[in-house]
């Protein structure tokens, strides 16, 4: 699947993706769209930030949406909230943490 960038400036880019078909990003096309050099992406990937390994025939990582919003979750932490590297998986596994909690909740309120 390719995407199509329509426009890209300092702030935004915009992508289209065609519906119902899982968005699968490469390496280049998440730093753009994340504004994050490729070295801090394979950083993240190596310590296993960004979910599975999904490697493309050529050996190169490719990214589903959930990591491409990993990416950008993992850089509001570092930029906004000054959360050093080591402090990422952490941070990471507290987000999970509280997003399965809030499904539980959500299931007992509702069951």
């Amino acid at each position: 699947m390719s995407n199509f960038i329509f426009s890209t400036n300092t702030t935004v880019t915009l992508v289209c993706v065609p519906s119902g078909e899982a968005g699968r990003y490469s390496l280049e096309a998440v730093a753009v769209l994340t504004g994050v050099p490729p070295e801090l992406i394979r950083y993240y990937r190596a310590r296993g930030l960004l979910g599975p390994d999904d490697l493309g025939s050529d050996g190169e990582p490719w990214f589903d949406r959930e990591a491409l919003e990993e990416v950008r979750r993992l850089e509001h932490f570092r930029r906004r909230l000054g959360v050093g590297r080591r402090g990422l998986p952490l941070m990471r596994e507290l987000w999970h943490e509280a997003a399965r909690r809030h499904v539980d909740l959500r299931f007992l309120r509702d069951g």
